[in-house]
């Protein structure tokens, strides 16, 4: 029977050939875990969620510029195609605080946090194809028809290898394996070992006996 088991996120972990892994000691229960791994999940979502509305609001605000109605048939279409985009984008980072009030109290934190790094997944992906195409547009209308699909080429390979081929990259990248932390090192210097009194110790100072 093989020992590996499978992490929240759908990815297995375990024994992978080639790779040597860290070993990390958290003395933590199923549920801190969960919460754990939702705030993480939480922070990479304001991350996307603060580039996709940049490039929304940058979007929102061009039909509104004099030289918009010069725009052709082509650069029309691209940019309605890109605000869906962003829009979708926008809809799939949010949908997980809509699935929190929906579960909430509900004792399902575990599919809350799956649904999250779908959600992460996704929102990324769209913001490659926000990135490429907002891009191709400047460009579009700045310099010409095929500079733009150069550069958009070009991000477009970016974004492939940032997303995509540095994480794979990291992930096999061999490390050594650190011997388990000892169980004095797992407390921080404010919190108390197993078997110390919480809170301020005080020390009553013996009187000294007083001499004639």
């Amino acid at each position: 029977m093989s020992s590996d088991t499978t992490d929240l996120d759908g990815e297995s972990r375990g024994q992978r050939p080639g790779v040597r892994y860290a070993l990390y000691h958290r003395h933590e229960t199923y549920a801190e875990k969960l919460d754990r791994n939702w705030a993480e999940i939480l922070q990479e979502l304001r991350i996307l969620q603060t580039g996709l509305q940049l490039i929304a609001g940058f979007l929102l605000t061009l039909p509104f510029q004099n030289r918009f109605s010069v725009l052709d048939s082509y650069e029309k279409t691209l940019y309605l195609a890109l605000v869906l985009i962003a829009g979708t984008a926008l809809s799939v980072v949010l949908m997980p605080l809509a699935v929190h009030r929906r579960l909430f109290r509900r004792q399902v934190k575990n599919r809350l946090v799956a649904n999250g790094a779908w959600a992460a997944k996704v929102g990324l992906g769209l913001a490659a194809l926000l990135i490429v195409g907002t891009a191709a547009l400047i460009f579009d209308v700045v310099l010409g028809r095929w500079q733009s699909w150069i550069v958009a080429g070009a991000l477009a390979a970016l974004c492939a290898v940032m997303f995509l081929a540095v994480p794979a990259v990291v992930l096999r990248t061999p490390e050594p394996a650190l011997l388990p932390e000892p169980e004095e090192a797992s407390h921080g210097p404010d919190q108390p070992s197993p078997g110390e009194p919480e809170g301020d110790v005080i020390v009553e100072a013996e009187e000294e006996p007083e001499h004639d």
